[in-house]
């Protein structure tokens, strides 16, 4: 259980590291500051265009308060405004620009047409000569800007005055909200725009890197033996790293090929020679037995030397990626081994989904699946069952008969990793020890349970991908 729960949760850790592609990070990633850009930029320019335009209304009191410093006149030390003054807002009753003239003591000697009715506690502070723009309420909550002028008229002290202009902030404020939400507009807009860019450029950049893997696919195939030179200089040192790899594992595999050859030949004459004397010795009546026990041991280490070729040959490669087509490897094994059993009449029920391909070297797998059905062969009474189908990621390839079976006591020493048929029980050989290294080779499991047709039901777990 412990080791099919650590199988579990590399996959899970394997396929959430690789649900996100690298060019889907850098898009997060860049995303994620562009928005963090532009939350930083929107109180910015917000603020930018609340300085820039109380600016402009500061300067457009200050051009109405120097309208009424013009207009204003002191006779006999009174301050004499005209009837009508030259901008006609100050004219209008229901005007927004709003006029008043303070003295140094800070009581109210003159206001405009336009300020007839309003209320507007405003008390200047007279310090001479200064000017000051602020904001202020009236009695009813409404808000204005206040430009106020300090000046002498006449050239006398005693002719000082506040000039002061007012404008109320509501439509400060509806052009304030507008602008907001034109610049939230276009913010999100230009965001877009630029995400949209930034895929189109990642697209375009990751080009080169779509290649690499489309190589790298091939190579796993086996249709091609290399990874080409025609990319970028940042990303030739990797592949050529990974040129170098395949051409390391392509000539050991040669060299274990090439070893096992020669160590297979070696071996072969002095067996052959041991086994004629054994012959010779069997002739004979008084060696009769010791000939058998030495044929005997002779067989046995034909079977371990066949067996450490076969399992050092049979290993998982690397880099190459393997998948064969199972139905037409079964109709092959099937048909030669319903020739050696022929008296048997061995009645073959194949289920597998179309088309059902298997992970694993086309040589480890014949080996794989020829132990496993000379055995069922062998052990059946005459119906055999092998079917296949994916369960969570998994293949699952099961192979039953209506043999004896497997006592349950003996189950878990067969499948048990290290336990060794050959180690156990000398003589009866080493099919299930080979099919079990295979599949240790290529991370797969192998059980063994009770068939439906009554005799033993081997399952084999592969990753399916």
């Amino acid at each position: 259980m412990s080791r099919r729960w650590r199988r579990l949760q590399a996959r899970i850790r394997t396929r959430l590291g690789g649900a996100m592609s690298l060019r889907l990070r850098l898009m997060l990633g860049a995303a994620s500051l562009a928005a963090l850009f532009m939350l930083v930029l929107l109180p910015v320019l917000q603020g930018a265009f609340s300085l820039t335009f109380e600016r402009v209304i500061e300067q457009r009191l200050a051009a109405d308060a120097n309208t009424l410093i013009t207009a204003a006149q002191v006779e006999e030390n009174r301050l004499q405004m005209p009837e009508r003054l030259p901008d006609e807002e100050f004219n209008l009753p229901d005007a927004r620009l709003l006029g008043f003239i303070y003295d140094r003591r800070g009581e109210l000697v003159w206001r405009s047409r336009s300020a007839a009715d309003e209320r507007i506690d405003y008390r200047p502070r007279y310090e001479g000569g200064t000017t000051e723009f602020l904001r202020v309420r009236d009695e009813a909550g409404t808000e204005y800007f206040a430009y106020d002028v300090e000046l002498h008229l006449a050239g006398s002290r005693d002719n000082a005055f506040s000039f002061v202009t007012m404008q109320p902030t509501s439509e400060y404020l509806s052009l304030f909200e507008e602008f907001r939400r034109q610049l939230y507009l276009w913010l999100g807009s230009g965001l877009l725009v630029l995400l949209a860019l930034l895929w189109l450029g990642l697209t375009w950049g990751f080009r080169t890197l779509k290649r690499v893997s489309a190589e790298l696919d091939q190579v796993e195939a086996g249709q091609r033996e290399r990874l080409s030179d025609d990319h970028p200089r940042e990303l030739l040192r990797l592949t050529r790293s990974l040129n170098r790899l395949l051409d390391s594992e392509r000539r050991q595999r040669e060299q274990y090929r090439n070893s096992l050859g020669d160590l297979a030949h070696s071996l072969k004459t002095p067996l052959s020679v041991l086994q004629g004397v054994g012959e010779t010795l069997a002739a004979q009546t008084q060696s009769r037995e010791q000939a058998q026990v030495m044929q005997a041991q002779i067989e046995r280490m034909s079977q371990q030397i066949g067996y450490q070729l076969q399992r050092a040959s049979l290993g998982k490669s690397g880099l190459i990626r393997h998948r064969v087509e199972l139905r037409p490897l079964l109709d092959s094994l099937c048909s030669t081994l319903d020739k050696v059993y022929r008296d048997k009449q061995v009645q073959v029920d194949v289920q597998l989904a179309e088309p059902c391909q298997v992970p694993i070297e086309q040589g480890a797998l014949m080996e794989l699946l020829g132990n496993l059905l000379e055995n069922a062969y062998r052990l059946c009474l005459r119906q055999i069952r092998i079917s296949a189908r994916t369960h969570d990621g998994d293949l699952l390839l099961d192979i039953e008969d209506d043999g004896p079976g497997v006592p349950v006591d003996q189950r878990a020493r067969i499948i048990r990793r290290g336990e060794r048929l050959d180690a156990q029980h000398p003589g009866q050989g080493i099919g299930l020890a080979v099919v079990k290294d295979i599949l240790d080779s290529y991370g797969g499991e192998l059980s063994l349970g009770e068939s439906a047709l009554g005799g033993a039901a081997f399952r084999i777990r592969l990753q399916a991908d």
